[in-house]
């Protein structure tokens, strides 16, 4: 069973910076990308950034130039946020597509989610 588990989220003044980071475990292949999402109040989840792997990254265009997205490890991810804004708030997850064997030997992707760490940004 493959768990991803997030941590750093909470409470920053806007300007200030915060660091998340994401941390996959359990039985697999590999992981082909992973990346953050976030969804404010009353708004859809939307795409933050993603890493692939290989190390092509794909930011929102709100967040470039204020956010880095890197992998600390094979299983890791890190969403560095500086420059913050009110305009951050919301919840983030994690999300990590990763390889599972079929029973006919094929390589499947599965797409996971972590619980969700709020990140809140005051004005």
């Amino acid at each position: 069973q493959v768990q991803l588990v997030e941590s750093g989220g909470g409470l920053v003044q806007a300007g200030g910076s915060l660091t998340l980071s994401c941390a996959a475990s359990g039985s697999f292949l590999g992981i082909n990308s992973m990346g953050w999402y976030r969804q404010a109040p009353g708004k859809e989840r939307e795409l933050v950034a993603v890493i692939i792997t290989g190390g092509t990254t794909n930011y929102a265009d709100s967040v470039k130039g204020r956010f880095t997205i890197s992998r600390d490890n094979a299983k890791t991810v890190i969403l560095q946020m500086d420059s913050l804004k009110p305009a951050d708030t919301g919840v983030y997850y994690c999300n990590a597509e990763i390889d599972h064997r079929d029973y006919y030997g094929v390589d499947v992707p599965v797409d996971y989610w972590g619980q969700g760490t709020q990140v809140t940004v005051s004005s």
